[in-house]
């Protein structure tokens, strides 16, 4: 039997140019029981890369039964989508900082209890897919509350973050309402971006998120056993002092670097001196993100993350 599909376009506000504000929810309904799974991404604007696995998945699920119900929200953000940008441009609002959102705030808070009502409190499972952004590139997943489903994606670096952990912070972000509220299984998947071709990271994407539905039950086949893991307990961002052209020097994702490496260096566009140069924080980390292309970057960007592979679990 064919999947029944339907897509959804429930309106929360108005656009000043007379449109409506709307998300768009594709509804997957399979032939037998099962979990309702949501699958959303573009929560950032300019993080796109989920949106194309999602792309690549509907169209699978043309030809592939499932069971249960899968609830796709392809981009979660459409303002930022659509003019590449992180944040929602008509407020500047982090809208992974909003949840639960408030029906009667600003256009992001508004946009957040949107997707809290529609979707965050509909599904049993959530699958969250986000990117390193149009200039950096990442590759690891979250150990939230299901390790074999986080583990089942197949990525090489998974991040089990500890409560007492300083510069960070989880508060407004869907994991409210999907891992504190409601205590479903929540999987974050980090992966892709950059200024690179995203064909490969599309495609482990959709093989990774296809793993993580066959061990829901969702599809038919065995479940692939991931390859060796690593999971560190701490990260940490770093982004450079000066601007200029970022030049890495770090060795590839997943790959090892130690004290006394450099992770890159920015270089003046003008000058072409050498403005500062960016050493790893960990006497033993890994990379986690990265840019693989020389970059423009501001002050304060994104430059690296690298995990402490001291206390890692492998």
């Amino acid at each position: 039997m064919t999947n029944t599909m339907t897509i959804r376009r429930p309106r929360f506000t108005t656009h000043a140019d007379g449109t409506d504000a709307t998300l768009t929810i594709h509804e997957i309904i399979g032939s037998g029981d099962g979990p309702t799974v949501g699958i959303s991404a573009s929560i950032h604007g300019n993080e796109p890369t989920g949106t194309e696995i999602i792309l690549e998945l509907f169209r699978l699920l043309q030809s592939t039964p499932i069971r249960g119900r899968l609830m796709l929200l392809p981009v979660a953000n459409p303002r930022a989508y659509a003019v590449n940008h992180r944040f929602t441009p008509i407020d500047e609002l982090n809208l992974n900082r909003e949840f639960p959102g408030d029906p009667r705030g600003n256009y992001t808070q508004q946009l957040a209890a949107a997707i809290t009502r529609e979707f965050l409190e509909v599904i049993d499972v959530h699958l969250d897919f986000h990117s390193g952004t149009d200039r950096p590139t990442v590759d690891y997943v979250y150990l939230w509350n299901d390790e074999a489903l986080s583990r089942s994606f197949g990525s090489t670096v998974l991040y089990r973050p500890q409560p007492s952990r300083e510069g960070t912070t989880f508060s407004g972000t869907t994991k409210v309402v999907t891992l504190d509220r409601r205590n479903i299984p929540v999987v974050v998947v980090e992966l892709g971006g950059g200024i690179v071709d995203q064909k490969p990271y599309v495609k482990r994407g959709i093989a990774g998120l296809l793993n993580m539905l066959r061990q829901l039950g969702v599809m038919e086949g065995d479940v692939i056993p991931p390859p060796p893991q690593t999971v560190v307990k701490g990260i940490k961002t770093i982004r450079p002092t000066q601007a200029g052209l970022l030049e890495t020097m770090a060795p590839p994702l997943g790959q090892v670097i130690h004290k006394g490496q450099l992770l890159g260096r920015v270089v003046s566009p003008y000058t072409f001196e050498t403005l500062e140069e960016i050493p790893t924080p960990y006497d033993n980390g890994i990379m986690i993100l990265s840019h693989l292309s020389r970059n423009l970057v501001e002050s304060g960007d994104y430059g690296y993350m690298v995990g402490d592979l001291d206390g890692a679990e492998t």
